[in-house]
């Protein structure tokens, strides 16, 4: 079996994420004005969108940027863009900020979700949410192919008759998680697992087609699902709410660097979930580097280049 490409958090990250609170992150507060912060969390998803968007701005304008990698959370970007540490993240799910960063719970109408959020960050945060890229990542639970086959495995409510025995893997922020995590989806679903093992997202893919896990709870447009086979079971309750993919732009950077809104309307709406599963793809599977696939995609479209420039 191929090895696959896992995206790992360095020993110095780990330590700066748990410090965030109490401290902004190394070297910063020194940039140049001219340098734009993009921050990313450690998916392949993440790292991808974070070089698209690093070479669309070196594309069309003398802007520079700088990336800060590898962070382990949602909260962790939402707090480096707070803090000014950053000026924008690669990417943020509006269902994930429905969540953890307002607190709600309870209406998943996509429509709401996202104006809600996009009104909240807006008037509270001073912060932009810009158009969807096009595609949404929602949390997936999947087995492999022989696994359903044997238990007749469909939706997430079939789980249920063989829940006491079955070893899980879920993101790690998952388990705590307020609103869609696990204590809520116990409450939803009328039905706990056996034994729950939290870790870091990428593992979860490999424990699960290693016969290490038996059902694991992912993202529905990880590159890995092609490579192992798996099946992915139907949220049949409708649990897990929308998850649409934007940039989100502080906009003191807006009001600095007025050339970004424009650059960044460019992605709106251009990236749905088949190309953005393909491209996670091509880093899982195929191994490639995020900058490479990235610049790959940007020259196949032409940076996006629309005719009323």
């Amino acid at each position: 079996m191929r090895k696959r490409r896992l995206i790992k958090l360095p020993l110095f990250l780990l330590l700066m994420t748990s410090l965030l609170a109490g401290c902004g992150f190394p070297g910063l507060s020194s940039s140049s004005k001219d340098t734009v912060k993009i921050a990313a969390q450690n998916t392949t998803e993440q790292q991808i969108m974070a070089a698209v968007l690093q070479q669309m701005i070196a594309h069309y304008s003398d802007l520079k940027t700088t990336v800060i990698s590898n962070l382990g959370s949602s909260t962790v970007t939402f707090q480096a863009q707070k803090r000014g540490d950053a000026d924008l993240s690669a990417i943020r799910y509006n269902g994930t900020d429905f969540q953890t960063v307002l607190n709600q719970s309870g209406d998943t109408d996509p429509e709401k979700v996202d104006q809600m959020v996009r009104s909240a960050f807006k008037q509270k945060y001073q912060m932009t949410y810009f158009p969807s890229y096009g595609f949404a990542d929602t949390y997936q639970f999947m087995v492999t192919q022989e696994f359903a086959k044997k238990y007749h495995l469909e939706t997430v409510s079939d789980l249920k008759k063989i829940s006491g025995q079955l070893r899980v893997g879920i993101d790690q922020s998952w388990l705590n998680r307020k609103g869609d995590g696990y204590a809520d989806f116990q409450k939803r679903y009328g039905f706990s697992f056996g034994h729950v093992y939290p870790m870091q997202i990428g593992l979860v893919y490999d424990a699960l087609a290693n016969g290490k896990m038996d059902a694991v709870l992912g993202y529905s447009t990880d590159g890995r699902i092609g490579s192992y086979h798996l099946k992915l079971l139907k949220d049949d309750l409708n649990y897990f709410p929308p998850y649409a993919a934007s940039v989100v732009v502080n906009d003191a950077a807006l009001k600095e660097h007025p050339e970004l809104s424009k650059i960044l309307k460019r992605l709106a709406g251009k990236i749905p979930v088949k190309t953005m599963y393909e491209l996670n793809y091509q880093v899982d599977d195929n191994l490639k580097e995020p900058a490479l696939v990235a610049k790959q995609f940007l020259e196949k479209h032409n940076y996006f280049e629309r005719s009323d420039d």
